[in-house]
Formats: C-alpha cells, sequence, structure tokens
C-alpha cells in the first residue's frame, strides 16, 4: 500500500480526531478534500489496509456504502513486562501507561518517571515507523492505542447490565471496579435511545474509579466512543467475509507482495496468514515465473552467493539467471528479500544490507568507501548511496575521490566522469548470508 501511505496517515489522522471511527461517507467526504481519490480506489485502501476495519452500521440494511463505519486499527500494544523491567528486544511499546491515559502523576511534577514518555525513544520508533504510525499525533496515538489494546481498558460489568435497579445485579454497586454502562449502547443498537434505564455515559461512581485507576479526565470522557470501537472491532472481523465490493483486477495485481517479514524468520509475526509481506525462511527469495505464476528456483543459496558478487552477471547451473535481465532461459525472474537494513536499527537482524561497487580499472570492482589501487578513497560510502537511493531511486549523487568529481546515476547505474564524460558501471548487491549464518541468527 506505499502508494497510498500518504491518504492511509491522512485518513487515520481524521478518525482518531473523530473519537477513532466515522461513517464511511463522511470519511471519504474529508480525505476527499486533500486527495483527488476516486470512491473505488478510496474503497480498496479500506479493504485491503489492516490500518481499517469495516463494520455495517445496520446490519440488516443492504449493501450500500452510507451503511458502512470505519474504526483506526493497529495491531501495537504496550508491552506489558516493560514495567516489571524484564523485557528486552520485544516488538511492543515501551511506554508508562499513566502517560498513555493522559494522568502520570510524574510527567506533571518534578520527579521524573522512570517510564518512557518519549514515543521517538530508540525503541519505540522503529515500532511506530514500522506500522507507518510514526508522523501520528501523539493523542491521536494514544486514542488508537486505548480502543485497540484490551488490557488498557477496564471491563464493561455484564451483572450491571442485569437485574433491575440502579445498580441492576451488581452485588459491588458504587465499590464495582468495573465500568457501568449499557451493554446495548456499546453495541450500538440499544433501542432505547437517551430512555434508556442503564447509564449512555460514565457516573459519578464511575468517574471516582477510573480516576483512582491512572485514568485522565479526556480519556474517561472518551471511554463510551471506546468502547463502542473495541465492540466494533471485535465484530469486524466476522463482518470482514461479508463485507465485499468488486474492486479492479488491476488494482488487485499491482499489490503483489515483494518484501520478505523479517517477524516471520525470526518465528515472531503477530500478523500470521493476515500478514501483508511475504513469509519465508530466508531473507532472500528466487522466484521464476514460466507462465503458471511465480515459484521457487533451485539452488538459492547458490544463486543468491552468486549474485551478491558484483563480478557476476550469470547464476550458477546449466539453465542460469542472467542477473542483468533477471531472466532465466527467457522466463522473468525475481528477487524478493527483506527490507534495507538502512531503514532499520543496527540491532535488527537478517535485513538487507545493500553494497555499491563500481568498476574498477582492471576489470575489478571496488566497493564505495574502499581504497582502490592508488588507495584513493571515496567521499561517500554504500550506507551513504543507499540511504540516498531510498530517499529517490531516479536521483544523480556528486562523488569525490582525490581531487576528482563524479556523478553516479541511479536510474542507469553509471558513474560518469563530466570533464572527460567516461562512465564506468556501478552495481548494487547485497551482502551474502549463508542459510547456517541465517539459522545462528535466530537462535
Amino acid at each position: 500500500m506505499s502508494s497510498y501511505s500518504r491518504v492511509i496517515h491522512h485518513a487515520t489522522s481524521i478518525l482518531c480526531s473523530h473519537k477513532g471511527s466515522m461513517d464511511l461517507s463522511q470519511l471519504y467526504r474529508k480525505v476527499y478534500q486533500r486527495f483527488d481519490i476516486s470512491d473505488e480506489h478510496f474503497w480498496y485502501i479500506l479493504k485491503k489496509c489492516p490500518r481499517f476495519a469495516m463494520v455495517r452500521n445496520r446490519p440488516s440494511a443492504e449493501k450500500d456504502v452510507t451503511d458502512f463505519i470505519v474504526v483506526a486499527k493497529t495491531s501495537l500494544r504496550l508491552c506489558k513486562s516493560y514495567t516489571k523491567q524484564d523485557c528486552f528486544g520485544c516488538q511492543d511499546l515501551h511506554l508508562c501507561k499513566y502517560f498513555v491515559y493522559g494522568n502520570c502523576r510524574y510527567g506533571k511534577g518534578r520527579k521524573e518517571c522512570k517510564f518512557s514518555h518519549n514515543i521517538q525513544s530508540e525503541h519505540n520508533f522503529p515500532l511506530l515507523r514500522e506500522c507507518t504510525l510514526h508522523e501520528l499525533h501523539e493523542d491521536d496515538l494514544f486514542l488508537l492505542l486505548l480502543q485497540n489494546d484490551p488490557a488498557l481498558l477496564p471491563e464493561v460489568c455484564s451483572h450491571y447490565n442485569k437485574g433491575s435497579g440502579l445498580f441492576g445485579a451488581c452485588t459491588f454497586k458504587e465499590n464495582c471496579t468495573k465500568v457501568h454502562m449499557c451493554q446495548h449502547f456499546v453495541q450500538d443498537n440499544c433501542i432505547f435511545g437517551p430512555k434508556c434505564k442503564r447509564l449512555h455515559c460514565v457516573d459519578e461512581y464511575g468517574r471516582r474509579m477510573l480516576e483512582e485507576r491512572g485514568l485522565g479526565m479526556d480519556v474517561i470522557q472518551d471511554l463510551p466512543y471506546l468502547y463502542q470501537n473495541v465492540y466494533r472491532l471485535s465484530a469486524s472481523a466476522t463482518d470482514a467475509e461479508r463485507i465485499s465490493e468488486p474492486v479492479s483486477r488491476s488494482l488487485e495485481l499491482s499489490e503483489e507482495k515483494n518484501e520478505i517479514c523479517l517477524h516471520f524468520i525470526r518465528r515472531n509475526c503477530r500478523f500470521q496468514e493476515q500478514c501483508k509481506l511475504v513469509h519465508f525462511n530466508l531473507p532472500y527469495k528466487w522466484e521464476v515465473n514460466e507462465g503458471n505464476g511465480w515459484r521457487d528456483l533451485q539452488g538459492m543459496e547458490e544463486i543468491e552467493r552468486a549474485f551478491c558478487d558484483p563480478k557476476n552477471t550469470f547464476g550458477p547451473g546449466s539453465r542460469p539467471v542472467d542477473f542483468q535481465t533477471m531472466t532465466r532461459s527467457g522466463h522473468p525472474v525475481r528477487r524478493l528479500s527483506t527490507v534495507s537494513s538502512i531503514t532499520k536499527p543496527s540491532h535488527y537482524v537478517l535485513t538487507t544490507h545493500w553494497l555499491w561497487y563500481y568498476k574498477g580499472d582492471h576489470d575489478n570492482w571496488i566497493e564505495y568507501g574502499r581504497p582502490d589501487d592508488k588507495h584513493r578513497v571515496t567521499s561517500v560510502k554504500s550506507c551513504d548511496l543507499e540511504e540516498m537511493f531510498l530517499t529517490d531511486n531516479k536521483a544523480k549523487v556528486t562523488v569525490l575521490k582525490g581531487n576528482r568529481h563524479y556523478y553516479v546515476s541511479f536510474e542507469d547505474m553509471y558513474q560518469r566522469n563530466p570533464k572527460h564524460n567516461t562512465k564506468r558501471k556501478v552495481r548494487r548487491r547485497p551482502c551474502f548470508v549463508s542459510i547456517s549464518e541465517v539459522e545462528s541468527q535466530i537462535v
């Protein structure tokens, strides 16, 4: 969904600023004010992107775009072991729970909280970036977490919703540690509306209890909406199979998976079958399409070993892969890989470490940043070029070596001397990782 990333971010911000959910048609009108996007494409984004869940506003209604509610969704959670100081390198956020509640007492005084209040920390920011939530406003992020993380909100009292009387069948009455609220209101199907004898908001007893548990006033006021969204998210799983609209075949085909899931290799992908990335046990995957779809190539490790050496233009075997045209016997070949190492912190393992080379004077290949046979070193290294390449893969970059300067063109993969108008080939190849090395890094 990378081509729609700005639309997804904007739609998420709109939802969070509207208590976490919104009528589909209203959301579309808001998004359309900034982005010229067709309703078909917008529907496609909502259906395909895991950031959004759709539920029917009225289950008995016929299919119609105005009958859906869109709810903001995330798989991110607060780490339960963080406050016990018993967590190292997990995939959950390390944040003070009361900071998320908006009511950390240490955040208001001189004494500093011993738990993080920094969503941009070295641990948290990569997780937010991976979920493309790093640009979301702090308040919007917290609302998103509250309605998606079941551990953050107290339960609605089921006994309160039984029997008669002020407290229903709840024997704890005003001392109950659960929230007294109409269950049908939470499920958005209370037929009594404002005349209902059950609460549709948090009363004084509930407010005091929630404040004692550390919830801030803004969160307490938003609780009715949050509970409704929690219910909608649970209902969306069963609704998902029934919600279907025609989507153009061309759009479906454009969403082919081409990145290998890092978490699956490390055996901890929380999305499982719903993951939008490729699940494979290596950080690279070679495939050929001979007319019946993509299938794995045999001898994948040896093909990868050959490809990682910049001098090679062909792979091994009697029917070698042509690395220049990415074909084998005329059939298209592709290499899938994990995300570039430049986009992740250094402690992330099994990312793809790309190296950049230029052709030397003796048909040898020299990595950028390494000395040539005359001990001259370029002004940029592989990591610099990789970062610039990921920013703009059609850019031209100035490189200095000694008292000469060159232009590296990412588009045609040449290094050009502007004074003499001579060119050298440039190649971007990954650092080789064997199967045994992969296994040793995930133990």
